[in-house]
């Protein structure tokens, strides 16, 4: 059973990946990150890439290569790392998906748009350095 908030499976992977190099000095590789998450090394390798094209992660080849973070673990904001994969969010969007009540007014008092500002603002708050993942890498 899942709550009723969720992420995808790529912000997921982000997040955690993220958290693993936050922990991790020196390149990891994406076998060693799947392995570790229990994820795809396939989906986990796409999720890096994206993550390498806005700038939050720089990638090695060879077989010392892997990922490492672009900057420090305190300043990249679990923000920044979300939405390197999902988009920007935007707060004000029904998150049931559907205009049936025309938009006039939420009949949940606006309680999605709310929760929403308050996951993104913990997001912005909160950076890697805080949110590492010190896993086993072998």
């Amino acid at each position: 059973m899942s709550g009723i908030i969720c992420t995808s499976e790529a912000a997921t992977l982000a997040l955690h990946a993220a958290g693993i190099l936050a922990a991790h000095e020196g390149p990891v590789s994406t076998h060693a990150m799947a392995d570790a998450l229990g994820a795809s090394e396939a989906t986990l390798s796409k999720v890096m890439q994206r993550m390498v094209k806005v700038g939050l992660v720089t990638s090695k080849r060879g077989p010392h290569g892997g990922f490492e973070l672009a900057r420090p673990p305190k300043e990249i904001t679990l923000l920044e790392v979300y939405e390197s994969v999902e988009g920007v969010i935007d707060v004000k969007r029904c998150l049931l998906g559907a205009p049936v009540c025309g938009k006039k007014s939420c009949p949940l008092g606006g309680l999605f748009e709310k929760v929403s500002r308050e996951v993104t603002d913990k997001l912005a708050k909160t950076t890697l350095h805080e949110f590492s993942v010190p896993v086993s890498i072998g």
